[in-house]
C-alpha cells in the first residue's frame, strides 16, 4: 500500500504541478489589432454530411475583420446538400470558394485525402485547416494569424475551447482538456527539441506553406487516423517551430451531441491514440484508475474499517485529483462544478 500510496501521489502532484505552470504559461488568442498587418489566410474545411452546421461556419468565417483571407469548402461526397448549405450562406460572396472532392486512392484515409486537395487548390502561402463544426468568432481570425506571424510559427496549433451540453459530451470531452493541460507541458512543446513533447489538434492547424510542403504535407500521413499528431511530430523531428494557443472563448466547437456521437467518436481516435497497440491503451487504462480511482477506494475502505487518521492520506490524493480536473476545466472553459 505504501508503494502504491508513493507512486499515486508522485504521478498527480506532477499533474498538478503541469496543470499549474501550463495555466500560467500557455498561450491564448487574444482580440486586438496586430503589430503589422498579417499575411492572407487560406481556410481550408474539409466537409462531409455537414449541412447542419456549415452554413453558420461559413457566416461566422465571413464576419471576420482584420485579416484578409479565402474560404476552401472541399465537398467530400456528401450526401445531405452539404455543397448547397455553404453556397447558400457566402451568398455569392467571392471569398468562398466549394470543391468537389476527387475519389479517394487506395491507402489514404478520407479527411486526409480532403485535405491534401485543399492545400493543392489554396491560393495562399498560410494555410489553415479547420473543421466544419469549428467556430471562429468575431476577431479569432486576425487573432490566430496575429500569434502565428508573433511566434514565427511554422505549425500553430489552436485548441478550440469545447463546447457541451448533454451528460455524454459533459463526461468525456472535457478529458481532452486534461490530457493537454495536465499531461503536456506547453514550454517543452514549444522549445525542446524532437517530437516526445509534439501534440496538435485538427480543429486549428495554421501551417506556413513552406513548412508544410517540407513535411510532405497530408501525403505524408495518408493513412494516419490521429493525422493531427502525426504531422506535429514530423514537424518537431524536423527541427521545425511548433506552437500551440488555446481558443480562449474566440474559437468554438460542439464536437458530439449525445452520448452516441461521444461513444462513436472516441472509440474511432483511441485506439490510434495509443499507437495501435491495445495493450498500451489497457495499461493506461489501469494507470488512470489507479491515479484517479484508486485514492477514493482506498479512502471508502479506511473509513469502514475506523481507521480514523490514516484516512487523510487517501482524501488528499483524491481531493488532488479531483484539483487537477478542476483546474484544467477552469482554463478552458470548462464547467469546474462537473
Amino acid at each position: 500500500m505504501f508503494v502504491l500510496a508513493l507512486l499515486v501521489s508522485a504521478v498527480l502532484v506532477t499533474l498538478a504541478g503541469i496543470a499549474i505552470l501550463n495555466a500560467i504559461t500557455f498561450p491564448r488568442l487574444r482580440p486586438g489589432p496586430a503589430a503589422d498587418p498579417p499575411a492572407r489566410l487560406s481556410v481550408l474545411i474539409p466537409a462531409r454530411d455537414e449541412a447542419a452546421v456549415i452554413g453558420t461556419t461559413v457566416r461566422a468565417l465571413l464576419d471576420q475583420t482584420g485579416v484578409d483571407f479565402e474560404v476552401l469548402i472541399l465537398d467530400d461526397d456528401s450526401t445531405d446538400g452539404t455543397t448547397a448549405a455553404a453556397l447558400a450562406a457566402a451568398a455569392g460572396d467571392a471569398r468562398v470558394r466549394v470543391l468537389a472532392g476527387r475519389p479517394l486512392p487506395a491507402g489514404w484515409l478520407g479527411k486526409n485525402w480532403a485535405c491534401h486537395q485543399l492545400a493543392q487548390a489554396a491560393a495562399t502561402d498560410r494555410l489553415l485547416f479547420t473543421d466544419a463544426d469549428v467556430c471562429w468568432r468575431p476577431a479569432a481570425l486576425a487573432a490566430a494569424a496575429a500569434e502565428f506571424e508573433r511566434t514565427r510559427a511554422d505549425l500553430l496549433t489552436i485548441w478550440p475551447t469545447q463546447i457541451t451540453a448533454t451528460w455524454g459530451e459533459r463526461l468525456v470531452v472535457p478529458l481532452v482538456a486534461l490530457a493537454v493541460q495536465a499531461y503536456l507541458p506547453v514550454l517543452a512543446t514549444h522549445h525542446l527539441p524532437g517530437p516526445a513533447f509534439a501534440a496538435a489538434v485538427g480543429q486549428g492547424l495554421l501551417f506556413r506553406r513552406s513548412a508544410y510542403e517540407a513535411l510532405g504535407g497530408h501525403a505524408a500521413v495518408r493513412g494516419h487516423v490521429v493525422e493531427d499528431v502525426a504531422l506535429a511530430r514530423r514537424c518537431k523531428a524536423a527541427g521545425q517551430r511548433l506552437r500551440a494557443a488555446a481558443g480562449a472563448g474566440l474559437v468554438v466547437c460542439r464536437m458530439y451531441r449525445s452520448w452516441r456521437e461521444v461513444r462513436a467518436g472516441f472509440a474511432k481516435n483511441i485506439l490510434a491514440g495509443h499507437g495501435g497497440q491495445p495493450a498500451l491503451l489497457l495499461a493506461s487504462t489501469l494507470f488512470h484508475w489507479l491515479i484517479f480511482i484508486f485514492p477514493w477506494v482506498w479512502l471508502a475502505a479506511a473509513v469502514l474499517q475506523g481507521a480514523g487518521p490514516s484516512v487523510l492520506l487517501p482524501l488528499s490524493l483524491g481531493l488532488l485529483g479531483v484539483g487537477v480536473r478542476a483546474l484544467s476545466a477552469a482554463v478552458t472553459g470548462q464547467r469546474v462544478g462537473d
